[in-house]
């Protein structure tokens, strides 16, 4: 594997406005392009949005999906792709001609659909069907997987991921500043987003406090390490539906370390080289040679009824 230049991006989506979406995509994956980036990940349900779907009715959320790789929307990132060449990641929610519905995430490249993945663990809307598979697909000769936001908190999904052959997983995510039992978690006021430009350290400490960075770094760097691998996380700056979101759009190592990271309050690309070598140097290689199943296959494989529940989505 030669090493690789990939950025991870951040910002404001519309609801429902794909065209607008789309020519946010374009703009900011020209200017990854321009600085030397071969892939691009943008966050989830990018294409569309996000959290408005939680108040759509059946009938609504199918004229919002797509066919996959037949729609408009796939169609128009694997132009992009073709045009910038380079390679993209985005999300949406997804149809099959059955009607089944899907929150779905691609991978694009000039020649068409690389990869597509369905959400294991959807919630925003009742409507949504689980995935049932995990992806592993190959870009620029590194060995790729997908995990989708509620995803990335059940660990298994991630080691069975890594043990599948994932050197890099995507994450693309809408998450933080919502509200649940943990400490310091919450909604942050919209109104500190209009007034950012004139007071953006009130709006920082909220982003980078527990409701948002601070929770975020409890768990993210984990991911990255204990498997082993490198972590490319996308998320939404500002606001999705009625909820403001804070970006943090980043790059771990398998050492755990953030080694880029969007950081302006607006839309941001951050770019890092990703190499081999580190694959091979972290603990993480080691520990997985050192794994003995015997002892605990059985115990994690064992029956079980899956229970999700999501803090913030109470009441709605």
């Amino acid at each position: 594997m030669k090493p690789i230049k990939i950025a991870t991006a951040q910002f404001e989506n519309r609801s429902n406005d794909k065209a607008y979406n789309l020519g946010i995509i374009r703009k900011l994956a020209a200017a990854a392009k321009m600085q030397g980036a071969q892939v691009i990940a943008f966050h989830e349900c990018s294409v569309t949005g996000y959290s408005f779907a939680r108040h759509l009715n059946k009938e609504e959320l199918t004229a919002v999906a797509e066919q996959i790789s037949e729609g408009e929307s796939v169609q128009e990132l694997i132009a992009i792709a073709r045009e910038l060449d380079i390679i993209i990641l985005a999300g949406l929610f997804e149809k099959t001609a059955d009607g089944t519905l899907y929150k779905a995430y691609v991978c694009v490249d000039k020649n068409g659909l690389v990869a597509k993945y369905r959400k294991l663990h959807p919630f925003i809307n009742p409507h949504l069907t689980p995935g049932d598979a995990y992806v592993v697909f190959e870009i620029l000769g590194w060995k790729c997987g997908i995990l989708i936001c509620y995803d990335n908190n059940i660990i298994e999904n991630v080691r069975a991921t890594t043990l599948l052959g994932a050197d890099i997983i995507f994450m693309p995510h809408v998450t933080m500043c919502t509200p649940s039992p943990r400490p310091g978690a919450g909604f942050v006021d919209p109104a500190l987003w209009d007034k950012r430009e004139e007071d953006p350290t009130t709006l920082r400490a909220e982003f980078d406090g527990l409701k948002g960075r601070s929770w975020l770094m409890k768990w993210l760097p984990a991911r990255a390490y204990d498997n082993g691998v490198y972590v490319v996380f996308s998320n939404p700056i500002g606001m999705d539906d009625d909820q403001l979101k804070n970006g943090c759009s980043m790059i771990i190592d398998p050492f755990g370390d953030v080694i880029t990271e969007c950081r302006r309050l607006g839309d941001d690309i951050a770019i890092a080289t990703i190499v081999p070598e580190k694959l091979n140097m972290a603990g993480a290689f080691r520990y997985k040679n050192a794994r003995r199943p015997e002892l605990y296959g059985a115990i994690i494989s064992a029956p079980h009824t899956a229970v999700q529940q999501v803090a913030w989505m109470k009441g709605e």
